[in-house]
Order: C-alpha cells, then sequence, then structure tokens
C-alpha cells in the first residue's frame, strides 16, 4: 500500500526502522503564550524556577522541544494585554512584558529549544487608524522584523519561525514582503509559518501561487481535529497543529493531550503539535482557566500544581528530539489507539502508545465523534534488534507515566523483529532504547492561599525587573511603571496606563481601559487609590470592585465603578462601558492633579470618598454578588495610579 505522498504504509501493528521519512522532522510538543503567563513572573524563588524546570529542563518533566509566544501588541488576546514594544512608532523598549525574559529562561534550561514568535495585535500606529495590518504591509513587516532583531540585539535569543497573525486573515503580499525584509537583515534562518487559523486557503493559494509557494515554511492549523486536506499534502510543506488542546488540565485533559499528540500525525501527518497553553498563570475565573499543561495562579503563596498533562509531554519529549524522524507506519491499532513511532537515523528508536478512550479523550474543539477503544494484544514486528525500555501508567493515576518515576525501567530484548504487548484502555506507553527519561518530583510547594485581603501597592520601585506591577492584569490597554520626573513629591513612582490609540485588535477590547486585581470571591471590599488625569477636557479615570469579567469578554464586564472625570464631574456605573448610571454629579476633579478616590461596597449598597470626604453614598447594588478590584480609563488615554489599597473579605 502507498499513501498520498507515495510513501509505503505498513499494517497496523507494525513498525518498520527502515521506513524512516528524512522529510518528516519531528517538532513535537511544543506551546504558545496570550497572556498566560502573567502571574508567573511574580512568584518567588525557588517556586519560579521549580515551575520553568517541570516546564523546559531536559529528562525532567515536560522537557518542552519548541516554545511558541505572543508578540505583544498592547490588546487584548484572550486573557490579558501584552505590551507591544512599539507603543507608537519613534518608539522602541525591548525590555516590556515577560516574553522576552521567558524565552530566555527557557533557553537557560535547554539551549536547544526552538523559538517562535506570533502576533495577536498590532499597536494601531501601524494601521493609520485602521483595524488592519495588511494596508501598509512594508509598515507591518518593519516592525515584525524590527521584535526579532531586537530579541538578538538586546537579549542574544535567535527567533527560529515567524507566524502571520494569529487566526485572521492572511495576505500573501505580505508574506512576501515579510520574507524579504528579513532576508534584508540578514534573517535569512527565520522560516515563516502560516497562517495559524485553517489548512484553508492558505493551502489552495500556495498551490496557484508558487512565489507564495517558496517563502511559506509550515503550514499551521488551528484544532484540525487530527486530520488534514488534500491540498496541504500536496504542497509537499511540514504540516503543523500550530494550536491545539486548550482543555482543562485534569485527566480528561490529559487525555485528550495524549490522543492528539500521536494521531495528529498519524491521521493528518502533522509533525508538530503545539498546546494552548504553557502554564495557567492568570486568574483562574479568565477565560479558558487551567487550560495549561500545569497550574501556577498563586504567586502570593508559591503554590502551584504539577498537572497529568505535564507527564503526558513527558512520554513524548524526553524520549525524542527536533530533527527526529517519523517511521512511516500505519499508526491505528486493531482494537482502537495509535502509536508512533520516531528514529533519530543512529540507531535509536521510540514508539509511543496511546490507549485513550472516547470519553477520557475530549478536547474543548472540535467535537469528538464516537470511537471504542478495548483491552488487546498488539504485536509489533521491527527490522533489526534492539534493546527496548518499557514505560507505562494510566490516566487513573493523574501522572501516566508510573514506572517513569522510580526508574524501574521494565526491559526485554526484541529477536528477530517481533514483541507483543498487552494494552489496557486509558494508558500511554513509551518503548525506546534511550535510558534518559527521568520523572523528577520538586520539594512540595506551599499549600494554597486566597489572595491576600489586605494588599498594597505604592509602585516605588526605581529599577523593576518587568514593565508591569505584580498581580495586577491588564484587560483592555497597558499599565506599566512609571517615573514620574515632574513631580518632586510623593508620586515620583506610578503605574501608568500608556496605549493612547485603539490597537489593531485581535478580539473586541473595551473601549475603555482596565486592569484587575484579587481574588475573584470577594465581596465587600474597600478599594484606595491616588489617581491622575492627564486628559484634559474629556479624560477620566475609575476604581472598581466586583468585578466580573475579562479577557475576551471585557466588553461585557460588570461591576462598581466609581468614575471621576477632568470636566469636574463623577459617576457611579454598574459596567465598564458606563451604560448602567447609578449615580452622578459634581466632583471638583481637575486633570494634572492628583486625587484619592475611595470605593467602598459593602453588601448591597456601595459608598465613594474623594480626597477623604464623602462625596456619595447608599448607593443600592444587586450585582454581580462578588469580583475583582480594578482600575482603569475612561479612554485609550495617559494617566496614572498610585498608592493602591484593597481591603476585602
Amino acid at each position: 500500500m502507498k499513501d498520498a505522498l507515495g510513501n509505503a504504509v505498513l499494517r497496523p501493528g507494525q513498525v518498520s526502522c527502515l521506513a524512516r521519512d528524512p522529510k518528516k522532522e519531528s517538532q513535537r510538543p511544543r506551546k504558545r503564550q496570550s497572556a498566560t503567563s502573567r502571574l508567573l513572573v511574580n512568584y518567588q524563588e525557588p517556586y519560579r524556577s521549580q515551575i520553568l524546570d517541570y516546564l523546559f529542563k531536559p529528562n525532567f518533566g515536560a522537557s518542552l522541544h519548541i516554545l511558541k509566544v505572543e508578540i505583544g501588541g498592547d490588546a487584548q488576546s484572550t486573557d490579558g494585554t501584552e505590551p507591544s514594544h512599539m507603543h507608537y512608532e519613534n518608539d522602541e523598549n525591548y525590555f516590556r512584558g515577560y516574553e522576552w525574559w521567558l524565552m530566555k529562561e527557557a533557553k537557560k534550561r535547554n539551549p536547544e529549544i526552538k523559538l517562535i514568535g506570533l502576533p495577536w495585535a498590532f499597536p494601531g500606529w501601524i494601521g493609520k487608524g485602521e483595524n488592519w495590518p495588511y494596508d501598509y504591509p512594508d509598515i507591518t513587516a518593519y516592525y515584525i522584523v524590527s521584535w526579532i532583531l531586537g530579541a538578538k540585539q538586546y537579549h542574544d535569543l535567535d527567533i527560529d519561525y515567524i507566524g502571520i497573525w494569529n487566526e485572521r486573515a492572511f495576505n500573501s503580499k505580505y508574506i512576501k514582503l515579510l520574507r524579504y525584509t528579513l532576508d534584508k537583515h540578514g534573517l535569512e534562518q527565520v522560516r515563516i509559518i502560516a497562517s495559524d487559523r485553517l489548512w484553508e486557503p492558505i493551502s489552495f493559494v500556495m498551490m496557484i501561487d508558487s512565489e507564495l509557494h517558496g517563502v511559506v515554511d509550515v503550514i499551521g492549523a488551528h484544532y484540525p481535529g487530527t486530520k488534514t486536506v488534500q491540498n496541504a499534502i500536496l504542497t509537499g510543506k511540514k504540516l503543523w497543529s500550530s494550536e491545539d488542546y486548550s482543555t482543562f488540565n485534569d485527566d480528561v485533559g490529559a487525555g485528550c493531550w495524549a490522543r492528539i499528540l500521536n494521531q495528529n500525525y498519524v491521521n493528518g501527518n502533522m509533525t508538530s503539535t503545539i498546546a494552548w497553553n504553557l502554564v495557567a498563570s492568570y486568574y483562574e475565573e479568565l477565560p479558558f482557566g487551567r487550560c495549561g499543561l500545569m497550574t501556577a495562579q498563586e504567586p502570593w503563596s508559591g503554590h502551584y500544581k504539577v498537572e497529568s498533562p505535564i507527564w503526558i509531554t513527558a512520554h513524548t519529549t524526553q524520549f525524542t528530539q527536533p530533527g527526529w524522524s517519523y517511521l512511516q507506519v500505519d499508526g491505528h491499532l486493531e482494537g482502537g489507539g495509535s502509536f508512533v513511532a520516531l528514529t533519530d537515523g543512529l540507531g535509536n528508536l521510540t514508539i509511543i502508545i496511546e490507549t485513550m478512550s472516547h470519553n477520557h479523550s475530549k478536547c474543548i474543539r472540535p467535537p469528538l465523534p464516537n470511537f471504542n477503544v478495548i483491552p488487546q494484544r498488539a504485536t509489533f514486528y521491527l527490522r533489526g534488534s534492539f534493546r527496548i525500555f518499557f514505560t507505562s501508567g494510566t490516566w487513573v493515576f493523574c501522572h501516566l507515566v508510573g514506572n517513569l518515576c522510580s526508574l524501574s525501567f521494565l526491559q526485554f530484548q526484541v529477536w528477530k523483529g517481533r514483541f507483543t504487548l498487552d494494552l489496557k484502555v486509558d494508558e500511554v506507553y513509551t518503548l525506546t532504547t534511550l535510558k534518559t527519561g527521568r520523572k523528577y518530583i520538586c520539594p512540595e510547594p506551599p499549600p494554597p492561599q486566597p489572595f491576600p485581603s489586605n494588599y498594597k501597592d505604592d509602585f516605588n520601585i526605581r529599577n523593576p525587573p518587568f514593565s508591569e506591577a505584580p498581580n495586577f492584569a491588564d484587560q483592555t490597554g497597558v499599565f506599566e511603571y512609571f517615573v514620574n520626573a515632574s513631580d518632586p513629591g510623593d508620586h515620583v513612582f506610578t503605574l501608568r496606563q500608556v496605549v493612547v490609540q485603539r490597537p489593531i485588535t485581535w478580539v473586541s477590547d473595551a473601549d475603555q481601559t482596565i486592569s484587575v486585581i484579587g481574588n475573584f470571591k470577594w465581596v465587600n471590599m474597600t478599594v484606595t487609590c491616588d489617581i491622575y488625569i492627564e486628559k484634559p477636557r474629556d479624560g477620566g479615570v475609575f476604581i472598581a470592585g466586583r468585578v466580573d469579567n475579562g479577557g475576551i469578554y471585557v466588553r461585557r464586564t460588570k461591576g462598581v465603578f466609581f468614575w471621576v472625570f477632568a470636566d469636574g464631574t463623577y459617576r457611579v456605573t454598574g459596567d465598564l462601558a458606563g451604560e448602567e448610571i447609578l449615580m452622578k454629579g459634581l466632583a471638583g476633579v481637575r486633570d494634572n492633579a492628583w486625587h484619592t478616590l475611595t470605593l467602598n461596597i459593602q453588601g448591597n449598597s456601595a459608598s465613594g470618598l474623594l480626597n477623604g470626604y464623602p462625596l456619595w453614598e447608599n448607593v443600592t447594588i444587586s450585582k454581580p454578588q462578588n469580583g475583582w478590584a480594578a482600575l482603569g480609563t475612561r479612554s485609550f488615554e495617559l494617566a496614572q495610579f498610585d498608592n493602591f489599597q484593597v481591603e476585602a473579605c
């Protein structure tokens, strides 16, 4: 038998060490960000390094081969915003955000790890007022190439692959111009992935546009359901599932991950699978809470949890490396499940077997058709003689790699090219000639604790390690540490909202900027903050409590919002959009002056103070019943905040 590419296909249950396709480069699990590691940077040592070790350190935990990061665009990208390296045209800063730090930490642990950058959004100046990055493709290409050059110049990071625009339309002219601009700047080694959406129409266009075909190195599709399309295969390009998983990281999520890691290749010829997201290090009540390989959402306590998808990943990543090749086999097991076989071409062989059942391997998308998996005896035939080491586990025990923990590998010799295994349901097995696998367990992290009920931040830090203040999670706009050189008094170091033009958005960002913080379960709270309106006439800022939404749903956010405006008025609203007005009046606030706002919410009543004196009171609150604290601005405008404090329960 032969497949559509003319490769030899062996019968189910057979593996041949000689049926190698050198074009099928293996770059298996890799992870991607989109404001999902926001809280990770605030962990104290040794816990932060332990988390990073579980993710990136070879032969330790997930041992990731590739890290894909967001090129921050100042706009919402699922669970928050990430700052751009160019807020405006003549602005360049390659130390904003945490992605630079994350890439360096990954490289520190594994110098061979591959790095990918992908934009979700773009700062507004690129579109010159239009919500579209392709009208001026030379500007967009320059912006992306500057990020790659900055990674090298300021952080000694070599970017290996670059994407186009996450899950949005591609533009052939732009892709060609991007290739030209990369080459012009000596970046010939940087490869292009397109289009990080669906297999079509990119595959079809590549088939009829030879120039586009020549500049796209990898076709990447999102949530392909382990299937590809004929046009993608016929291009002869590498096929990657460039976003997948997105599933709650319990044992069902681990089963989803185990199944697609194998079956993306078995069914769809995909040689790399990306899991969104790397680590669930964002407030759990934001969209897609705990859809990471592991959970690290409590930097204030140091608590984290190594979830079962970490060990599912290890079944592949600890026993293969980028550059290994898939063997051309029919990887479907007769009793259900699948297997893949990979080799380094130097005599090493790794086989990964999964027998995930339907109910224990559902991903969040796409819908999973019904199928059955039964206990079975499988016989494998090899050409050659190998000494195989055997590791296994089951979803019931969460880790799925039980023998990997103690290194008590079951050894057996394979003679005359044959061995037989009895396979149970909902298990993952790794058979390998390698002896490198480990399952390290760091000391138990501290127990979980809720966000502190009495929290203060005066932002008084001269040389902050990151541009963002700890625990604030920006949902529209970007809030950065700021040195206020014009104020010699108490407000030299502040937090400033810096995005002054609506970005080219990926989702529908709010018209107001907002950053949330705290415990979503908070009911009663007092929020106090010094505020400084910089925009005259129609500028404004707010503090808020019981904020109930964020991420891709930020426009629908409800809560209790206390606004003051540069025209001297105030307003109390039940929503971020400012449409549900609960109280309004005169406040006497002016721009370019510091004022102190206090919002007190107790039960079904709220009150507000300005500069320590009551401004409004006895406003009835019916909903929401709980939520975060927050601060923000009326529009995309400059404004400063200082001496933030919340007392809550």
